[in-house]
């Protein structure tokens, strides 16, 4: 007889049972249950056991017996860019998993409403995630705020003149090597995440991973390329990551692919000159871009733009809005305007009636008593937050309701951003 779900515990792990939380989270990811000590000295790395949850049913279990881990989930500290740079602390949420034998029974609910109960104690504005499928986090707060695309590019169609550099202005191109991506690339991403909303916060361990001086047991690393970009006056304003393969047709002809896995600049030249490079890469006949932000510039660098073929389309980050006082005031707005917001939250974290008064030198949210111009969800106010979203198109989808006439272009009017958000990263 199965327990009822009540009964099987859930609560953080300790540091004895990290082998045990990642054979669990491996299982649960359809990957080799194997944790090698490898794999456990690297978890224990980096896991923070106050923050990492697990579910345990040790019903049948003999005495002294561990408890077998069901349920995976873990959290970490992140700063999120808002509309116009500021960064927002938030709680990143990652390695959430449910064993077969265990789903549908409540596990991921009571985990996801201790993780977020414990962010808004700590005072983190937003919570964070990748979803691996869609349906499973709105009904947790979550909203879809930023997507991703790919392009997959058809280099002898696109019409560039690969003899000649994309960008005559004096910069340059240098390959480095890994070392070098360390030391360079921290500063490089800072400046992008103080210009791009939706960008995330890479930690020392991130570059390492990424660059191959830490790798675990479990994958096999292969040593990239990587290209920066410097610019006229000699500053580091773009990073390739990419990888070639080695095929060929039968008449010898050259058909390689090179694949970006990562490609951040902080300036459109240094995009152009970076993205020329690639698709002049003797023997290189196709690039495939990675993910991309969904208005990226990379079709229109082309002079064949259809030469650019979109693969992918998918929604991306997803935030859970935990403050929204602060959410709200965090970022900025172009235009001017006011607008009495009434967020629904099943879960009691962050609902209430809420005057958003915003304007190109700065915003005030506050509770109020008025009447509301704009009901909705707080999975909704998430898909609007970063800009991303159109009230008037949620308020078609009745995702949204109207409580006064014109209140969805009102809102879209303040919260619109003229380019989309983006985070490069998968965590």
């Amino acid at each position: 007889m199965s327990r009822r779900h009540e009964d099987i515990d859930i609560r953080p792990i300790d540091e004895s049972e990290i082998r045990d939380w990642g054979r669990a989270l491996l299982t649960g990811f359809l990957r080799p249950p194997v944790v090698s000590d490898h794999d456990a000295a690297d978890l224990a790395s980096h896991v923070v056991p106050s923050r990492t949850l697990a579910a345990f049913d040790d019903a049948g279990l003999r005495t002294g017996e561990v408890s077998p881990i069901v349920a995976t989930f873990r959290s970490f500290d992140q700063e999120l860019t808002a509309v116009g740079g500021m960064p927002v602390p938030a709680d990143a949420i990652t390695n959430v998993s449910v064993t077969a034998t265990h789903r549908r029974r409540g596990l991921l609910t009571r985990m996801m409403a201790q993780d977020l109960r414990a962010a808004k104690e700590r005072g983190d504005v937003v919570a964070t995630l990748i979803a691996a499928e869609y349906p499973i986090y709105g009904r947790y707060g979550f909203g879809a705020a930023a997507h991703t695309a790919e392009w997959t590019v058809d280099v002898p169609r696109s019409g560039l003149d690969r003899r000649r550099p994309a960008v005559d202005d004096g910069g340059r191109i240098d390959l480095v090597d890994g070392a070098d991506v360390r030391k360079l690339g921290p500063e490089l991403h800072e400046r992008l995440r103080r210009a791009q909303h939706g960008v995330v916060t890479r930690n020392d361990r991130w570059w390492q991973l990424s660059t191959g001086a830490i790798h675990l047991d479990s994958r096999t690393w292969t040593e990239p390329n990587y290209a920066v970009r410097r610019s006229p006056t000699g500053e580091i304003d773009g990073l390739a990551v990419y990888t070639c393969d080695d095929h060929w047709g039968d008449d010898k002809r050259p058909l390689n692919t090179a694949q970006v896995k990562s490609l951040i600049t902080t300036d459109p030249a240094a995009e152009r000159a970076l993205w020329h490079y690639l698709c002049s890469i003797d023997w290189v006949t196709t690039v495939k871009s990675g993910h991309r932000a969904p208005d990226d510039l990379l079709p229109h660098l082309l002079p064949d733009p259809r030469a650019a073929r979109l693969t992918s389309y998918a929604d991306w980050l997803w935030v859970r809005i935990l403050d929204v006082v602060r959410a709200l005031e965090a970022r900025a707005y172009d235009g001017s305007g006011a607008l009495v917001l009434e967020v629904v939250d099943e879960a009691g974290l962050a609902g209430g009636r809420y005057l958003l008064e915003a304007g190109p030198d700065g915003a005030a949210c506050t509770p109020t008593d008025r009447e509301p111009h704009l009901t909705l969800p707080v999975a909704e106010l998430a898909t609007l937050w970063l800009g991303d979203e159109s009230a008037v198109r949620l308020a078609a989808l009745g995702r949204v309701r109207e409580q006064q006439e014109g209140a969805a272009r009102v809102a879209d009017a303040l919260l619109r951003t003229s380019r989309r958000p983006w985070c490069p990263d998968v965590f």
